[in-house]
């Protein structure tokens, strides 16, 4: 046993291991252990073999090794200190870990996006829609026109502002025909059909300038006369 000792060398990793490592024993040439219920055997390969035990005692390892038989002592000391009763240690409760911010952050501003979109919603629906007038043509105009100043007789100045409706009546449809032209100079470049207005634009002259004014009946007449011209 002596020279079989002799013979065999071996090295331990860790040097001084405890309860539980995994102990890495490495002999000179490749080794054949014995069975042994003091150890496991986790890996062998060759020359080394990796074994570990719960057993807070050194443990024996028998074995055959470069041709002859040997033993090893493995030294294995407890994790515990000297003395230890093996009572656990007290258990402390956890520390309470402060709750994140930003779920609340995150709600904060989805609480406010929301009021701030009923408010532009409320705002909205209160508000009276715009009424977008479309545009007249001249005959739109000046039936427009007429119709108002048949339904409000008392007007003082209904002759003076159907003139004025017809002549920019006339002005708009007719290009040889602009605002700055008087009555004179208008009614000469008329065709038959819109010579129907040239009563009208006389009484509106007369009302205008006139210390006598218009003629007090026959404006019903000649207003539908001109309506006429926007058929």
């Amino acid at each position: 046993m002596i020279l079989a000792l002799a013979l065999v060398a071996a090295t331990l990793q860790p040097a001084s291991p405890k309860v539980g490592d995994l102990i890495t024993v490495t002999f000179s040439a490749p080794v054949v252990l014995d069975a042994s219920r003091d150890y496991e055997v986790v890996s062998r390969s060759g020359n080394t073999v990796v074994v570990r035990t719960f057993q807070p005692r050194p443990f024996v390892m028998n074995g055959k090794s470069g041709g002859g038989r040997f033993t090893q002592i493995v030294p294995v000391t407890s994790v515990l200190k000297q003395g230890d009763d093996l009572k656990p240690a007290p258990l402390t409760p956890p520390a309470s870990l402060p709750y994140p911010a930003l779920p609340w952050y995150a709600m904060a501003a989805a609480a406010l996006l929301a009021a701030l979109a009923w408010v532009l919603a409320w705002w909205r629906a209160r508000k009276p829609a715009e009424v977008v007038a479309l545009p007249m043509t001249p005959a739109d105009r000046l039936r427009a026109a007429v119709q108002t100043l048949l339904a409000h007789p008392s007007y003082e100045l209904r002759w003076a502002a159907l003139a004025n409706e017809t002549r920019a009546f006339l002005t708009a449809t007719r290009p040889n025909l602009t605002g700055d032209l008087t009555t004179s100079e208008l009614l000469p470049r008329l065709d038959d059909r819109e010579r129907v207005v040239q009563d009208i634009l006389r009484q509106g002259d007369l009302q205008k300038f006139s210390r006598s004014g218009a003629a007090d009946r026959g404006f019903e007449d000649l207003a539908a006369r001109v309506l006429e011209l926007a058929s």
